[in-house]
């Protein structure tokens, strides 16, 4: 099995290297520290299963898994982050991703999710499978940053993080006037008036690091 390892910090990589090379089903490790660097590796080169990391810089992982499905829609991808299931997972997995896992998640873990989404399967964790059913069945309630699109969530997290509005423009390849009308949207469906209780929102929900 060739497993393609996509997270911007080395440490992780290296971390994640050494506990997939210890499996005897796994034989090559690869790496890349950002969207362009995995594509360029998909590219020139066949994978079975991609690990990848939701934050990135530039392109973020989120829009990196679409791009990436849309191109490549029989690639396993297993989404791996710091950020809580509850924040992420059932986002991950409608753009396209067949499994997610946290970070903090065993060694033994991180290897059958690999192997899961490598046979053809879908990865949660039984919490995870939980509250799945119960999104389905009407019982979880809806917190407001799930009214969300994507690049709305997307958004948030970055005002959030206090990047201004210029920065955010050029980290999403938005114009500034856009990223603006996406705020407004932002604080009309979460019932919020400002930047600080936007940030405080992520904070208390874990949405930002």
């Amino acid at each position: 099995m060739k497993v393609l390892i996509v997270d911007d910090h080395a440490v992780v990589r290296e971390g994640l290297k050494q506990i997939l090379a210890d499996d005897p089903e796994i034989g090559t490790v690869g790496e890349a520290g950002d969207a362009r660097q995995m594509k360029d590796n998909i590219r020139n080169e066949k994978w079975d299963v991609v690990v990848l990391d939701i934050t990135l810089p530039g392109q973020s992982g989120l829009e990196a898994l679409k791009d990436l499905k849309q191109a490549h829609p029989e690639l396993p991808v297993l989404v791996l982050s710091m950020h809580p299931e509850n924040q992420f997972a059932v986002r991950v997995l409608k753009a396209g991703a067949d499994g997610y896992i946290n970070k903090e998640t065993a060694p033994k873990e991180l290897l059958a999710a690999v192997k899961k989404v490598f046979g053809g399967g879908k990865y949660v964790s039984p919490r995870m499978a939980e509250n799945l059913i119960g999104e389905v069945q009407g019982n979880v309630a809806t917190v407001p940053h799930q009214k969300l699109s994507d690049r709305e969530y997307e958004v948030l997290r970055l005002i959030a993080s206090g990047k201004k509005p210029g920065e955010i423009a050029a980290d999403l390849s938005l114009s500034v006037k856009t990223v603006s009308t996406y705020r407004e949207r932002i604080l009309q469906k979460m019932g919020l008036k400002t930047n600080a209780e936007l940030t405080r929102y992520a904070l208390e929900n874990h949405l930002i690091e």
